[in-house]
């Protein structure tokens, strides 16, 4: 019952995050969109930070899903091929993409300690599960250049978000100062990011 709950007030939240931005989205909000009342909600998580937090962990379990089965569904990968499963995985996670992106340092400021150590568990098995994935299928890799891999590529996936999805504001803005407006995807910038890197 207690982890129904907890599901109804993240599917709530994710829900009121395709709508409104984060800074619109609070705690009376998420209990018109559930059958908990706002001050049931603290029962669950102290702050809206914590659920957004909740997501974030979701996304990641997801990403370590994805990360597995490339591991256990092929034994080689050339570099195009990883590049190009990896980017296609990715660009499942846009939500994922999204929360970091924005409001990332935010949400882990302003969360209890178990809640980010919780996240920070599953964040770190993506970590390892990378390295393995590199360790598989680049066996010449040393470990120091699957550790550099990883720290440039992890930081390259925060910024992402901005660049396939400018808002309007963003896009007038670049327009009126003469700007051109490149479009890739999500998949395509991660793509051209591994193999340079690879």
């Amino acid at each position: 019952m207690e982890k129904d709950r907890s599901l109804e007030i993240i599917n709530a939240c994710r829900k009121l995050y395709d709508k409104y931005s984060y800074n619109e989205i609070n705690l009376k909000l998420i209990s018109t969109e559930t059958s908990i009342s706002r001050p049931s909600i603290y029962n669950y998580f102290e702050t809206k930070d914590e659920i957004f937090l909740a997501i974030l962990r979701e996304e990641y379990l997801l990403w370590c899903d994805d990360l597995e089965k490339i591991i256990c569904e092929h034994s080689v990968l050339g570099k195009d091929e990883f590049s190009s499963i990896v980017a296609d995985r990715l660009s499942r996670r846009v939500l994922m993409l999204k929360i970091q992106c924005m409001n990332l340092y935010e949400i882990e400021e302003n969360s209890r300690l178990e809640r980010l150590k919780d996240f920070k568990l599953v964040y770190k098995r993506s970590l390892d599960l990378l390295d393995r994935a590199l360790s598989r299928f680049f066996p010449p890799m040393s470990q120091e250049d699957r550790f550099a891999f990883i720290y440039r590529f992890y930081p390259f996936l925060y910024g992402l978000y901005p660049y396939a999805y400018p808002t309007e504001k963003q896009k007038k803005a670049m327009e009126g100062v003469g700007m051109s407006l490149v479009r890739f995807s999500i998949s395509d910038m991660i793509r051209s990011f591994i193999e340079k890197e690879l």
